[in-house]
């Protein structure tokens, strides 16, 4: 059931979506107290429900589905027949919000394009979410996660020399996707609640991702230049800045970043600049023209890293106020102590396994609310409920059942 007491309270979304990108904007919105029905095939629902890990005798617990749909309602439509379409406008006529990720075309073909449904509810925000944007010569092609990464320069952001770029494990363009969406969504909602007009916001696995890629594919583009890899080094030959990732003594890597101001002062602290001055290697402006000193640099800092422990060099950065941090593997990740303590990484109890589970908890912490995490509904599991909130009588229901209209 939707939170009462959310910053979302009252608003009702409707999603004919899958994956994450597609999912994951109504899930938070579900976190901070919308309802938010989301539709599925009849019989089949949603294939996502049986990936990733699963948990239960039944393997009615999925990690994949439960991430990405938790706190929402679930109710089943063959949007093939008439009378689910019917079904569908009625909620709309309800509905502050309609999300879809189908290939491009499928809306409209099956009835729910954004003309359709405006023309039944004229305030209705309405979410599209494509792989490579609505407009281009593959507008038209379907993608995944993948596909985003691919297009927007990801895989050169951890790019090793020497080395063929590779899209990562984690579906980063997904969720950079799902999250503008979700921000998408809500200002549309702003106007739609000041004007009484809906509109239509249109996002991409491809663009969000470019959009992540920030102000270093900015400068890329200016410098009509591919950056240095290996390490970020940046800024000018007369002021140069770092962040760099080294293994310690025991392969396990830590992180920092500083500027020009404080690379000889970090590196005293840590008793390496004389060995770096010997080395020739204690210019790092000489990192951003010549590749030979680029390796020089990062090759002395790689050798002298290794020779102690992590904690070692992270305490000794830290008290020279440089930033500094351990690179924490995803499970390192889920147990970290400012993750924990922050609520960034949370749990939540599955009584019908018996077990508390670990899960993403909240990026947000509000002043008044604190989001309270349900569980992925069960396929079918609010149908009666919501034909009946608008306004189909128990024998209608079990009609459209015994016909595979829900």
């Amino acid at each position: 059931m939707a939170n009462e007491s959310g910053p979302l309270a009252g608003v009702r979304a409707i999603a004919c979506s899958t994956a994450q990108a597609g999912t994951v904007p109504y899930m938070l919105m579900a976190d901070l107290g919308a309802e938010v029905i989301k539709i599925e095939a009849p019989g089949a629902g949603d294939p996502s429900r049986k990936a990733g890990e699963i948990k239960g005798e039944n393997g009615q617990i999925s990690s994949f589905f439960e991430t990405n749909n938790r706190g929402v309602k679930s109710l089943t439509l063959n949007l093939k027949t008439e009378e689910a379409r019917e079904i569908l406008y009625k909620l709309v006529k309800t509905a502050d919000i309609f999300g879809q990720n189908f290939r491009p075309g499928a809306a409209e073909r099956n009835g729910f394009g954004y003309e359709q449904l405006k023309a039944i509810n004229p305030a209705i925000v309405y979410a599209s979410v494509s792989a490579y944007g609505p407009n281009g010569p593959h507008a038209d092609l379907p993608g995944t996660d993948a596909v985003g990464q691919a297009l927007s320069g990801i895989a050169e952001a951890y790019s090793t020399p020497g080395q063929s770029m590779r899209t990562g494990v984690v579906s980063v363009a997904d969720e950079t996707c799902a999250i503008l969406t979700f921000g998408g969504i809500l200002a549309a909602l702003h106007q739609a609640k000041q004007t009484g007009k809906g509109q239509k916001i249109e996002t991409s696995l491809a663009g969000s991702a470019v959009r992540l890629m920030g102000w270093t594919l900015t400068t890329t583009m200016w410098r009509n230049k591919n950056p240095i890899t290996g390490a970020r080094i940046n800024g000018t030959r007369e002021r140069p800045g770092i962040a760099a990732t080294f293994d310690d003594c025991d392969g396990k890597p830590i992180v920092f970043q500083l500027d020009a101001k404080d690379w000889r002062k970090s590196l005293e602290a840590c008793g390496f600049w004389d060995t770096l001055v010997a080395r020739g290697a204690d210019d790092l402006g000489l990192a951003l023209v010549s590749e030979e000193k680029k390796n020089l640099i990062l090759g002395a800092l790689r050798d002298m890293f290794k020779t102690g422990p992590r904690d070692h060099w992270l305490k000794i950065l830290r008290d020279a106020d440089i930033v500094a941090a351990p690179v924490n593997t995803l499970l390192e990740a889920s147990n970290d102590v400012d993750n924990l303590a922050n609520g960034y990484i949370d749990s939540v109890a599955y009584p019908e396994i018996g077990e508390d589970l670990k899960v993403h908890g909240t990026p947000w912490q509000f002043s008044d609310y604190k989001p309270e995490f349900g569980h992925a509904p069960g396929l079918g599991q609010h149908n009666a409920e919501l034909l009946a909130s608008v306004g189909y009588s128990e024998a209608e229901i079990a009609a459209f059942v015994e016909r595979k209209v829900v």
